[in-house]
């Protein structure tokens, strides 16, 4: 039932050099897990199961559609996921300490999260800052890249952004609805249409973007911030377009280097109010593009392919993980360094501050997550450790009071920042994560999961306690 992306099959499209090492381990023992899940399914009574009530529980046939777990559905027993466990002679907490046991986090430095465990903070877990809401199996979120995890954005609590394959897809939580947005599988190319006085008339020669466009984009990455969106390809392909206009507003192409993928794009507003956006890239380039003129205004080179950048949120600050142990502090208007980020073991790949402006966080291949703050930064503040590989995606909430981290698969944390990260809400599931996003208002956290079975949205909402309802009861 369970089948985690071979990793032949992510390092085809990966224009680096394949790790054949760890393409054997992830195929042999990882595969070997998911191919004895499907053996339960197949168990010898196939002709009893297919008759038996539980097949509602995959289909709702009167909606023509795979059921979806409510919160209800689960505070009555049901898994989230819909995964029956009560069919399988495998139990849930059997397979849990299988996947512990099995899984093979990529490291660049081998070794790494040995080394880094023994620095790692000691936390209370048993948090419950969001509770599960519902699993939407419904939409389909889809990785390409092993290593690159930000494919799924919330622009409220109810609308919600991902990669579908080679569909870019908004989903509503409120209707369960999907809308397809862009498919890059096709020719993709800038051709915004807009309106003067009922008159529709096109826009496609903004300077410096691609007119020839693009076919069967692979998108690596993905950034969406209110009503503008930035897809990253792996030939260093942009893709920008606004949600709230029909066509494509801008393409671009960073990089004709052999090593071009697109690894992570953010979108900001400059104090002016102007909309920009910086793009991280294999060729060790970060790029800042501004989206009122639709030109790029900035390009930085570095010693080493970057995977992440994150600006402060009084914009004065430029942080910068890649593959390399060592983060950067640069000005994000001259591209100097001012500070080096030392502790990590292995390469980052993720990055994101706080928005107090003062701590920021990064992520690393060595299963820890770093949190810095930038008055002291001769060694981090705090060392959060991951339980089974890579931390891929940092998000804090928008009123700073919780931070999120997400490991390659099963496991996404939440922290009580207000509180020092002492605390910590395990969220436990069984599939490859795609993204983690909050929503603006920090009401709903949102998690992508991949798998050919059970992939799906999971949709978190935030605990209040409103005790005050407690005297109509």
């Amino acid at each position: 039932a369970f089948v985690y992306y071979s990793a032949k099959r992510k390092m085809s499209n990966y224009q680096g050099d394949a790790p054949a090492e760890y393409i054997e381990d992830v195929d042999d023992e990882m595969e070997d897990v998911g191919d004895d899940m499907d053996e339960e399914f197949r168990a010898d009574d196939d002709d009893d199961l297919a008759a038996s009530d539980s097949d509602v529980e995959e289909f709702d046939y009167s909606n023509n559609k795979i059921a979806d777990t409510s919160a209800e559905q689960a505070r009555k027993g049901k898994d989230i996921q819909g995964i029956p466990w009560d069919r399988l002679s495998i139990s849930r907490e059997k397979y849990r300490q299988t996947r512990l046991e099995q899984y093979k986090n990529y490291e660049n430095v081998p070794n790494s999260g040995e080394a880094s465990e023994k620095v790692c903070k000691v936390t209370q877990k048993g948090g419950q800052f969001y509770d599960f809401w519902r699993n939407s199996r419904s939409i389909k979120s889809t990785i390409l890249h092993f290593q690159l995890r930000n494919l799924v954005w919330a622009t409220s609590k109810h609308d919600v952004y991902l990669m579908s394959n080679f569909l870019l897809t908004h989903y509503s939580s409120l209707t369960s609805g999907k809308k397809e947005v862009l498919n890059v599988r096709g020719h993709v190319a800038p051709s915004e249409v807009r309106s003067c006085q009922n008159v529709k008339f096109h826009i496609d020669k903004h300077p410096g973007s691609l007119l020839e466009g693009f076919t069967q984009t692979q998108v690596s990455t993905l950034a969406v911030k209110d009503d503008f969106l930035v897809a990253g390809g792996f030939q260093g392909e942009l893709i920008c377009k606004h949600l709230d206009r029909p066509g494509v507003s801008f393409c671009s192409r960073t990089t004709y280097d052999d090593n071009a993928i697109t690894n992570a794009i953010e979108i900001y507003n400059k104090p002016s109010g102007a909309l920009h956006f910086t793009a991280s890239n294999n060729d060790c380039g970060v790029r800042d593009f501004d989206m009122e003129r639709y030109q790029l205004v900035k390009h930085f080179r570095f010693p080493w392919p970057v995977n992440h950048a994150s600006l402060s949120p009084n914009g004065k600050l430029l942080a910068i993980v890649g593959d390399n142990p060592e983060g950067l502090i640069v000005d994000p208007n001259t591209g100097k360094t001012l500070e080096t980020l030392s502790g990590h073991v292995d390469y980052s790949f993720a990055s994101a501050w706080h928005p107090d402006g003062f701590t920021f966080s990064t992520g690393n291949q060595d299963k820890t997550c770093r949190v810095w703050d930038i008055r002291n930064l001769s060694q981090s503040v705090a060392v959060l450790k991951g339980n089974l590989g890579a931390i891929r995606s940092i998000r804090y909430t928008s009123d700073g009071k919780y931070m999120a981290m997400a490991e390659p698969a099963d496991f996404v944390h939440v922290y009580d920042v207000s509180k020092g990260y002492e605390t910590e809400q395990e969220i436990d599931f069984f599939g490859e994560i795609s993204g983690i996003s909050f929503s603006p208002d920090t009401e709903a956290l949102f998690i992508g999961v991949w798998d050919r079975t059970y992939g799906s949205l999971l949709e978190y909402h935030r605990r209040r306690n409103y005790s005050y309802l407690d005297s109509f009861l």
